[in-house]
């Protein structure tokens, strides 16, 4: 050990903090005129904590991370996020004036902004409010929710479902309230946060096992499960980062041995796979009480916002019953209740956008490869990732395409590991060959001139 590195570990953790902070302040010092920046933010949180003022204390990491996010240098993102767009959020962006073609968007059946959709939302908002203005147990329930948890239990051939107002804390609420310290909960490594909190809150043991690796799911299983009262199996229909799809057939083989239960996260999966859009069950054939947990999201295909957990009626009634986030929660808006149902009703009367969807997504697939890009481990979905490797490069690849008309984003570390950033593309039932073909050919033409 160094001579400085001693003195470091001599001092006591106050003085560590104090000289952590002294660094972040000569590290974040702003050159004359310059703009407030994160790591100026942190350095007066700092100094507001040193002279008794209070103020919350972040991650060290944070001010690098910010500072990513206020730059607008070739490495720097400050003019691609947070961007304010007009208008319906669909394969055209409108942003500053300038018409994009647009791949940051969830909307996948073009069912927001459909007209059936938003003159449903707008006839609840003329029947109910804006707001139901109470917690569903008490006096917030109308006839519209038990509606659409109806229709989403049939989707996935479930006995019944129960909504909750965001599609984050679905997961959260229903992991961390039905599972406990006596329990062991097992999810692929590459997981959504918000699975990942659940678990958290829940208080049971933790395992990941590598992504879509079920013979090391299989092993974590057969050495662990027999500790535990119960175990949770969780993936997703499609991973967002990489497009890709489980084996939900072999999984269900595996919890039937394991004496374990599932839960499948069906974000980017409902209205996406399936002859009809009925998500991973349909898409494998399986069906949906083989599953233990359906969740899905209502902000995405489904044109609205908040999320839902599909089961058993005993599980549905117990969250209903029980679960904080649902009991103390106003219930879900009237226009966004509304508007999932009239999706639904879209969704089933149009199978013809899931068939165009599907089309446009295996064109995109398909000319990718033929140019030579790295589409990572995407297959069957409506998430493809172009994969830079590098977080900068990532980042100018993204930039040269807004330059030219296609918004597209980077995801970078710490997201995904250095090595593994992307650009993710959403492709739309609404994207038309034309908008497919001009950008796969901008990708590669603008890698090339990065590359140069």
């Amino acid at each position: 050990m160094s001579e400085g590195a001693d003195r470091i570990a001599a001092l006591s953790a106050a003085q560590k903090r104090a000289l952590l902070e002294e660094m972040l302040r000569e590290k974040a010092a702003p050159s004359a005129g310059a703009a407030p920046n994160a790591g100026a933010a942190l350095a007066a949180g700092a100094e507001a904590r040193a002279a008794g003022r209070g103020g919350f204390v972040f991650p060290a990491e944070y001010a690098g991370f910010a500072r990513a996010f206020e730059d607008s240098d070739d490495g720097g993102a400050a003019d691609l996020f947070f961007q304010l767009c007009e208008g319906v959020n669909a394969s055209r962006a409108m942003v500053s004036g300038r018409e994009l073609v647009n791949f940051c968007s969830y909307n996948y059946l073009g069912l927001s902004g459909h007209d059936e959709v938003s003159r449903a939302a707008s006839a609840a908002i003329e029947r109910y409010g804006t707001s139901v203005s109470a917690s569903r147990l008490v006096s917030g329930e109308r006839p519209i929710h038990r509606q659409l948890e109806g229709r989403l239990a049939a989707l996935v051939g479930a006995e019944d479902a129960v909504v909750f107002v965001g599609g984050f804390s679905t997961n959260e609420n229903a992991i961390g309230h039905l599972l406990g310290p006596e329990d062991l909960i097992v999810y692929d490594s590459l997981i959504h946060a918000s699975i990942q909190q659940g678990a958290k809150l829940s208080g049971a043991t933790v395992l990941p096992f590598p992504h879509n690796n079920l013979a090391a799911l299989e092993n974590i299983l057969a050495r662990r499960r027999g500790a535990y009262r119960q175990a949770l199996i969780a993936v997703e229909g499609v991973y967002s980062m990489d497009g890709d799809i489980p084996d939900l057939p072999r999984l269900v083989e595996i919890k039937r041995r394991h004496n374990a239960l599932v839960l499948v996260d069906e974000a980017h999966s409902i209205g996406v796979l399936g002859g009809t859009g009925r998500g991973i069950g349909e898409y494998h054939g399986v069906a949906g009480s083989d599953v233990d947990l359906w969740m899905g999201t209502l902000s995405k295909a489904l044109a609205s916002c908040g999320g839902y957990i599909a089961g058993t009626r005993e599980v549905v009634a117990y969250l209903k019953r029980t679960a904080p986030g649902f009991v103390y929660s106003v219930g879900l808006s009237p226009p966004d209740t509304a508007a999932a149902l009239a999706a639904l009703g879209v969704l089933e009367a149009e199978p013809q956008r899931v068939a165009c969807l599907k089309a446009r997504a295996r064109l995109f697939l398909d000319l990718a490869k033929a140019r030579g890009l790295d589409t990572g481990a995407s297959r069957d979905s409506a998430v493809i990732p172009i994969m830079t490797g590098a977080t900068d490069r990532a980042v100018r690849l993204s930039k040269a395409l807004l330059g030219q008309g296609f918004l597209a984003l980077p995801i970078g570390y710490p997201a995904v590991p250095e090595n593994k950033a992307r650009l993710r593309f959403f492709i739309s039932s609404t994207h038309s060959e034309d908008d497919i073909r001009r950008t796969i050919n901008a990708i590669g033409n603008c890698l090339e001139q990065i590359d140069q």
